[in-house]
């Protein structure tokens, strides 16, 4: 296989917010509250004995994907959260698939956010329909802006 086929599939987004780094990094923590700002994940839970973010947690999330007002997909994933260090990272992985990273940074007063994530290059019939149709790593990149800024305006107000 060539490194095109193999090489995964990423994205990224950063925002700037005027809030105290464990301010926003409790805010993005709080997977409840993703459903308030993320155009595709409508809601998240905590499972089993999990009550907040530790490495080992899962968490459910409720997603939906839609082109215009038309629905195209409903799903539920689990996830396990693999990084939570307090005021510097948040990471976990949805389905032993995909990795969604946040990453925070203090500067000059204010928090600097980046959302990340990776995840393996599809095959067959889902390279044509996700990778060109869809074009999801681009929708995937512009959602992730959209929950970043959407997160920014409910801190900062």
């Amino acid at each position: 296989m060539n490194d095109a086929t193999t090489k995964p599939l990423t994205g990224s987004a950063t925002t700037t917010i005027i809030a105290p780094i464990s301010e926003v990094y409790a805010a993005v923590t709080d997977v409840t509250r993703m459903g308030e700002w993320s155009p595709e994940c409508t809601a998240c839970r905590w499972v089993g004995d999990a009550s907040g973010p530790a490495v080992g947690a899962e968490f459910a999330g409720d997603n939906v994907a839609a082109l215009g007002p038309i629905t195209l997909k409903r799903w539920t994933t689990t996830s396990k959260v693999i990084d939570a260090e307090p005021n510097v990272s948040f990471e976990f992985i949805a389905e032993g698939y995909s990795t969604w990273r946040y990453s925070f940074a203090e500067q000059a007063g204010a928090t600097v956010v980046t959302e990340s994530f990776s995840y393996p290059p599809y095959a067959g019939w889902q390279k044509w329909v996700y990778g060109r149709l869809l074009n999801r790593q681009e929708a995937m990149t512009k959602g992730m802006q959209l929950t970043l800024d959407r997160i920014k305006q409910s801190l900062e107000r």
